[in-house]
């Protein structure tokens, strides 16, 4: 990927934000616009330079990482090494990114001098929802790693074995495949804990007759892979076998609806509509999808009142689910790519119900 193009196209913004210059704190935004991948950096960005900073500790990772531009090395806040390098730049209105500074570094910074910040949003993140080959090489590569990890667990479940202990399974398989981290923290969810959306890994056994719902995710370069799949261990309640049916079809709906130009809503609406259909639209308590790379929760979005236009390039989720309160639930989640004419489905796992 060309961190100066990306960088260009954020400089390019700077005259409709009527600003001077640009500093971004976030750090995936961070790592977008200049490859560094260490726990503190920032870039000022101005019409033709920019300066990035960072501490003692990424000296010589900075150099390697980020070539390109001049570097900063400072100790302690960051306010007095911006003031600096501001006035040297000759710039007085920065627009900040608001989901990035605190109140406390936002009064730092314009405490150091006589500056104006202008705050901003998803001003990168917008950049960032449309990948570059190298970003959707980057999430293929995290999205197979996450294939195999399921393979891999599906052969090993066993009655008696606690949720932890896959999830454990799960997160480990992915890092001796090659992943940097997991994506999140996995979610595994026996039986009736599967009607929690978001279940947090309990010692609670593997009995038959449960439904099974992995959610999970691998990081290559920086990129996420975000999965779920619900699989049958044993003959499952005739309720769930139809609320399967359902969410499957459900998917396979959002799956259909997602192109180039579609609006999240109308895509997030077609799902909803056939779960409502189906009469359970009180049990589907979670937005379809959100955008994927950088972050595992990202631009664009699927959710009933996003007016997100997909732009082709772009990576989201597209994730319905079901979930009954003392029963279980069921939910199936897709990356996929958005194209022209449709969209290309990341995962090779299948969809169709897996019994074990």
């Amino acid at each position: 990927m060309d961190r100066n193009e990306q960088r260009g196209r954020l400089r390019a913004r700077l005259g409709d934000l009527d600003v001077q210059a640009f500093l971004v704190t976030r750090l995936p935004n961070v790592r977008f616009l200049t490859g560094f991948t260490g726990s503190n950096g920032q870039l000022l960005l101005t019409p033709d330079g920019g300066v990035f900073f960072t501490d003692g500790r990424y000296i010589e990772q900075s150099r390697h990482e980020v070539p390109d531009l001049p570097r900063t090395v400072y100790s302690g806040e960051l306010a007095p090494a911006f003031a600096k390098a501001a006035t040297e730049l000759g710039v007085r209105r920065v627009a900040f990114e608001s989901a990035g500074v605190t109140y406390k570094a936002f009064t730092g910074l314009s405490g150091s001098g006589d500056f104006e910040l202008v705050p901003t949003a998803d001003e990168v993140e917008r950049l960032r929802w449309v990948k570059a080959e190298s970003e959707l090489l980057s999430l293929n590569a995290a999205q197979g790693i996450a294939d195999d990890a399921f393979d891999l667990i599906t052969g090993k479940l066993a009655e008696g074995m606690r949720e932890r202990e896959v999830a454990f399974e799960l997160d480990t398989a992915m890092r001796k495949a090659g992943a940097e981290c997991v994506a999140f923290d996995t979610i595994v969810a026996f039986g009736e804990n599967a009607a929690e959306p978001h279940h947090s890994p309990t010692d609670r056994q593997l009995q038959r007759g449960d439904a099974v719902k992995l959610d999970f995710g691998a990081v290559v370069d920086g990129y996420h892979s975000d999965m779920t799949r619900t699989v049958a261990f044993g003959e499952l309640d005739p309720r769930l076998l139809e609320i399967y049916d359902v969410v499957r079809r459900a998917q396979q709906a959002g799956v259909d609806a997602v192109r180039a130009g579609a609006v999240g809503g109308e895509v997030d609406r077609a799902v909803r509509d056939l779960i409502e259909d189906a009469g359970y639209g009180d049990h589907y308590t979670h937005s379809l999808g959100h955008g994927v790379g950088l972050e595992v929760h990202e631009g664009p979005m699927l959710r009933t009142a996003s007016e997100d236009v997909l732009p082709e390039g772009s990576v989201v989720t597209v994730e319905p689910g079901i979930y009954v309160g003392g029963l279980g639930g069921v939910r199936i989640e897709d990356m996929v790519e958005v194209t022209a004419e449709g969209c290309r489905v990341i995962p090779r796992t299948t969809k169709e119900l897996v019994v074990l």
